[in-house]
C-alpha cells in the first residue's frame, strides 16, 4: 500500500508534517518519490490517451465535414433535376451526420478541458516530486554529515584515551627514573650504626657457632 491512495493526497499533502511524524524520515521520503513517479506515470498515460481521442475524433470530424458537404451538393442536384424527394433525403442525411459532428465536438472540447487539467495535475505532481527529492538530497547529506562528525568525535574521543595512556606511562617512567636517582644516591654510603650492630651481631653469632663446632670435634677423635 502507498503512501498515498489518490492523485489529490499527493498534491494536498505536507510533505514536512509527514517526514516530522516518520520514525525513519529518509525510508518515508523514498516511499514518497515513489508513489509520485508511480502516479505521474498513471499521468502521463491518462494524458496520452486523451491525446491520441483527440486526434482521432479531430479525423473523424473532418470526415463529417466532407459528408456534410457532400450531401449538402446532392441535395442541390436533386433540387435542379426537379427530385424534391431526393433532395429531402439529402438533406436529412446531411442533418443527422451534422448531428453526430456536434456530439463529436462536445467530446472534442471535454478531451480538450480533461488535458488542460491533466497538464496541471501534472505541473502541480512534478513541483511535489521536487520538492520531495530535494528533501531526499537534504536527509542524506544531513546523515552524511552526522556520519562523518560522529566519525570525527570517535577518532577525537578515541585520541584523547590515547594521550591519556601515553601521559600516564609518561608519568610513571618519569616516578621511576626519580626513584632509581634516589636509590643511586644510597649506593656506597655507609651503613648507619644500626646496621653495623647488627653486622657485629651476625659475626659473634658465626663465631660461636664455629667455637662449638671445634669443641665437639676435639671431644670426639675418632670422629
Amino acid at each position: 500500500m502507498g503512501i498515498f491512495s489518490r492523485f489529490s493526497d499527493i498534491v494536498n499533502s505536507n510533505i514536512n508534517a509527514i517526514l516530522d511524524k516518520a520514525e525513519d524520515p529518509e525510508k518515508m521520503v523514498r516511499l514518497m518519490i515513489q508513489e509520485m513517479e508511480d502516479t505521474l506515470v498513471e499521468v502521463r498515460s491518462a494524458a496520452a490517451r486523451a491525446i491520441a481521442d483527440k486526434k482521432e475524433i479531430t479525423r473523424k470530424l473532418a470526415g463529417l465535414d466532407r459528408d456534410v458537404r457532400e450531401w449538402q451538393r446532392k441535395a442541390e442536384l436533386a433540387v435542379g433535376k426537379g427530385r424534391d424527394d431526393l433532395a429531402k433525403a439529402a438533406l436529412a442525411e446531411k442533418a443527422r451526420i451534422a448531428a453526430l459532428g456536434d456530439s463529436l465536438r462536445s467530446q472534442f472540447q471535454q478531451i480538450e478541458e480533461g488535458l488542460a487539467k491533466l497538464n496541471d495535475d501534472i505541473g502541480r505532481l512534478e513541483s511535489k516530486l521536487s520538492d520531495a527529492k530535494t528533501r531526499q538530497k537534504t536527509l542524506l547529506m544531513r546523515h552524511a554529515t552526522a556520519t562523518n562528525r560522529l566519525e570525527v568525535r570517535k577518532h577525537i574521543h578515541n585520541g584523547k584515551v590515547d594521550d591519556a595512556l601515553v601521559r600516564f606511562e609518561e608519568y610513571e617512567r618519569k616516578m621511576e627514573h626519580l626513584e632509581g636517582r634516589v636509590e643511586a644516591y644510597d649506593l656506597g654510603q655507609k651503613k648507619d650504626l644500626k646496621d653495623q650492630f647488627a653486622n657485629l651481631e651476625s659475626e659473634d653469632s658465626i663465631e660461636q657457632e664455629l667455637r662449638d663446632l671445634k669443641e665437639k670435634m676435639t671431644a670426639s677423635p675418632g670422629q
